[in-house]
């Protein structure tokens, strides 16, 4: 690793513009209200991987985010001041060892959480388009191919058709909102939370109550297989069966874990030293909340579903066209685009009282892309003030918005909407999402040790600490053992998009800025005083290799 050094530019070529301070707790939680709608993104494709033991998958890593989200709130609370979220503080912890890894923190999280938008708004085009048309209507199928990408995985593609129509127009239409600041995103965000989570909580508890649950929907718990003749059978507890677990628990991650984007508005709490552990903490048990109930109804209500049509093979044996299942297993659960349908159908009341519920999935969805608009946007304008990324991203408009990253948001993912696969792209970004938590919750132990005396609004128990650091490395062995389930090269596609930000940097740094760090980025690291020092001395180069080793070891258990 460099040596690092330190010097500051002046404070005016950093930033243009700041946020304000206009929201508490309240806001921030109903901001983050959005993430428990993230169930929606990958509920089914999980359930049609893992098979039974799928409820299980989102109870536990929804206990491991719980307990990942103290570490979160401490260092939050060591920044009052900042926007952009745990990865901009981890970034602060690194930056001391090496000014490669501090903007890889940032940028993981940002390249993990902006594709919510294009992911959301195509479901919520799908659920539309499910509603008012037969699935077999032109409207539906039509669709024009500007670009093969099979070379990245089979079958991915950049398309035009009416869901990428129908996604464009819902996201201009967040972006509209976006633009009048924080507190008025808040205020809309309580309206469309209120309303989302009314439909989530009846899709976790109508099922349960009613009986409609089946027990042989849940036990006993054997991984998903199949027979030679493709029906589904019980797995053996093998490596392959393990890595179905491992692919399960580093896909719900990229849900359950979401919630940690309550602190990306820290700059903007009124009182930043009380509203941010509470912010974190109920977004927390919302999730915790949701993330068990409906996953449990939801596969309690479909089951696994049977073989409907079997594949059929060519005289290689190569697969023409893949086998059609019924239940969790049929084409459209995986895809996401039949899990709103799925969902109202599985609480009854007729057609009148399914089309109600659809449409408020419809606002659920909605309301995950504020969030993530919301906090994918401050982390790129944070990242800019900080000296990671380009200087235009540090603008904001009259109404403390940060408009050029929120446009560089939006374009960006217009053009993810474009591809025809929504499982890979989550997949592949994920592996960014797991990066980000890596170096994050290490970089809670990291400020204990460089910064003792500081004062935290918010202390974490050691205990949870250390557990924060533990499940660091869980959920690399769970990326190196499972990633590749969800398409070959989905870990080597992710690990490459994490390390785009390396040119970027360079040119921000030893371009724009000469080698040297922005004032306000200095201040923070008390760099004149003994505050300082690096007293975390070589842990965290070790930290990095072992990390390192994890993932290796674990990719080359199952390659």
């Amino acid at each position: 690793m460099e040596a690092t050094t330190f010097e500051a530019v002046p404070q005016a070529a950093s930033s243009v513009g700041s946020l304000h301070r206009k929201i508490d707790w309240r806001g921030a939680f109903w901001v983050a209200s959005g993430v428990p709608a993230l169930v929606l993104f990958s509920i089914g494709a999980i359930a049609a991987t893992v098979g039974k033991p799928a409820w299980i998958v989102w109870i536990v890593s929804i206990l491991f985010g719980f307990i990942q989200a103290f570490t979160y709130a401490e260092i939050a609370g060591l920044f009052p001041h900042k926007s952009g979220g745990a990865s901009v503080y981890g970034a602060v912890a690194w930056v001391r060892y090496s000014k490669l890894i501090a903007p890889v923190s940032v940028w993981c999280n940002w390249l993990a959480w902006s594709p919510v938008l294009s992911i959301g708004s195509g479901l919520a085009a799908g659920y539309i388009l499910t509603a008012l048309f037969p699935a077999d209507a032109l409207i539906n199928t039509w669709q024009l191919t500007l670009l093969d990408l099979g070379w990245v995985k089979t079958g991915l593609s950049l398309r035009i058709n009416a869901t990428f129509a129908i996604g464009m127009l819902i996201l201009l239409t967040v972006f509209a909102v976006q633009h009048g600041g924080i507190l008025r995103s808040a205020r809309l965000t309580l309206v469309l939370g209120v309303t989302s989570l009314i439909p989530l909580l009846l899709v976790g508890v109508v099922p349960l109550f009613t009986g409609d649950a089946a027990q042989a929907n849940f036990l006993p718990l054997y991984p998903l297989a199949h027979d030679a003749a493709g029906q589904v059978i019980d797995g053996p507890w093998n490596i392959s069966g393990w890595s179905l677990m491992a692919g399960g628990l580093f896909m719900a991650a990229w849900s359950t874990y979401g919630f940690e984007t309550a602190v990306c508005y820290t700059r903007e709490f009124k009182d930043p030293k009380r509203d941010t552990f509470k912010a974190i903490f109920y977004a927390g048990l919302l999730c915790i909340l949701v993330f068990t109930l409906v996953p449990l109804a939801f596969q309690g209500s479909l089951g696994l579903g049977q073989l409907v049509t079997p594949a059929v093979l060519d005289a290689s044996g190569a697969v023409v066209t893949p086998a059609v299942y019924s239940g969790l297993l049929s084409p459209a659960i995986y895809s996401g685009m039949g899990v709103g349908q799925a969902m109202a159908d599985s609480i009854g009341g007729g057609k009148v009282v399914a089309n109600i519920v659809l449409i408020m999935l419809v606002l659920a969805t909605l309301l995950a892309i504020m969030t993530s608009m919301s906090g994918s946007s401050r982390t790129l304008y944070q990242a800019s003030v900080d000296g990671w990324l380009p200087k235009y991203l540090g603008r904001t408009n009259e109404h403390g918005a940060p408009t050029a990253a929120m446009w560089t948001d939006l374009s960006f993912n217009l053009l993810l909407l474009l591809m025809s696969d929504y499982v890979f792209v989550l997949a592949a970004s994920n592996v960014s999402y797991i990066i980000f938590n890596f170096l994050n919750l290490n970089a809670g132990w990291i400020h204990r040790l460089d910064r003792p005396d500081w004062v935290r609004p918010y202390k974490a128990p050691t205990v949870l600490l250390a557990a924060g650091g533990v499940l660091s490395f869980v959920n690399l062995a769970c990326m190196g053992l499972g990633a590749d389930i969800w398409g070959a090269g989905t870990l080597v596609t992710g690990l490459l998009l994490a390390l785009l930000i390396l040119p970027v940097f360079c040119y921000r740094h030893y371009v724009q800025d000469k080698g040297r760090f922005p004032a306000a980025m200095l201040s923070d690291l008390h760099i004149q005083d003994d505050d300082g020092q690096r007293r975390a001395g070589w842990l965290p180069y070790a930290t990095l290799i072992a990390g390192v080793l994890v993932v290796y070891a674990c990719h080359q258990l199952v390659a």
